[in-house]
């Protein structure tokens, strides 16, 4: 079973001059840190034109901070990453900025395109940040084809509500894309709200009903926000549910728990991998954490759910969360 860490921050995070150190004070490379706690995938998202200062203001003025994460930068930072010896996985938002269920806004340059058009965009994008990193001797393990996409993509031309044979019509156009430049490479859909079935199965009624491709079905697991329990069996149960009746392979592609909660986010980094393995067969895939390498006071939008702390106003150190990785390795290996 995969156990990943999304790092789409650290290249910037650099930039501003911040470092990471181990418990001694000795400085490290994150890379390297996360892969020492156990995980052994990397996950990096993926822009269609983002701002070059990569922040990004949302609709309520809320400010936040991107990570590099234009195709050029993504290239280097998998460089990184393959360097360390980890998977890779790509996560492709189809936006100028982050995608998610507030947010699927399509990317400016791609404005005024009709649905063919826009089909033709999602399969030439994801060909062309692919081809870029083929030709770097790079094959992803696993490319995401969009991100927590529950209402759709590229809103309103593939809203899952007022244009749902679009949604799965730009989807299959990226699964295309993936697997002529990376046949092996395995698509994952992603949707959030793993427990929230109200708004999983909408979306997946209508993505395998007409003809959606796919390889995993990839889900966000996010307590926190959501104000549910964390406990192996209640998501094994949603789990089940969704591996039983759509027979895909099943992953959780985002987790987090609150980084002044260290001991809390340990145990839900270890329950949740063990409603994972629990799959059978398996079916269970892999856990990535989102962004466990900051801490929340280097954001403008304060994140809370990263597993580092600040020591001081540009060094971070890893909160004991992430070691849930480690600790589940060593008893798979009993």
């Amino acid at each position: 079973m995969v156990l990943g860490t999304d790092l789409g921050w650290v290249s910037q995070l650099e930039s501003r001059g911040i470092r990471w150190v181990d418990d001694n004070g000795n400085g490290i490379d994150p890379v390297q840190a996360v892969k020492d706690m156990g995980a052994d995938a990397v996950r990096l998202r993926v822009f269609v034109n983002p701002p070059k200062e990569a922040f990004w203001k949302k609709k309520d003025g809320t400010v936040c901070m991107l990570g590099f994460a234009d195709a050029l930068s993504v290239v280097e930072m998998s460089k990184r990453v393959r360097k360390a010896g980890m998977k890779l996985m790509i996560d492709f938002h189809y936006s100028d900025h982050f995608a998610d269920p507030m947010y699927q806004d399509i990317p400016k340059e791609w404005e005024g395109e009709d649905a063919k058009g826009l089909k033709q965009r999602v399969y030439a994008h994801t060909k062309e940040v692919l081809t870029m990193l083929t030709e770097n001797g790079i094959y992803p393990e696993w490319v995401q084809v969009g991100n927590e996409i529950n209402p759709g993509i590229l809103l309103p031309m593939g809203s899952l509500k007022e244009a749902p044979e679009n949604l799965v019509d730009f989807l299959n156009a990226g699964y295309d894309a993936v697997k002529e430049c990376c046949p092996d490479c395995q698509v994952v859909t992603h949707i959030t709200g793993v427990y929230k079935t109200e708004w999983c199965e909408p979306f997946l009624e209508n993505f395998f009903r007409r003809g959606g491709k796919t390889d995993i079905m990839g889900f966000s697991h996010y307590p926190y926000w959501f104000k549910t329990e964390q406990g192996a069996e209640f998501l094994y149960g949603h789990l089940m549910r969704y591996q039983t009746q759509y027979q895909k392979p099943v992953m959780i592609c985002e987790v987090g728990g609150p980084e002044g909660e260290e001991e809390t986010t340990y145990e839900l980094l270890i329950n949740t991998m063990e409603a994972v393995k629990k799959v059978p067969d398996g079916k269970g895939i892999g856990v990535f954490y989102w962004e466990p390498e900051v801490g929340a006071k280097l954001l403008p939008d304060e994140y809370p759910l990263g597993a580092a702390r600040l020591l001081d106003e540009n060094t971070l150190q890893f909160t004991k969360a992430l070691t849930a990785y480690r600790m589940f390795r060593d008893t798979e290996s009993k």
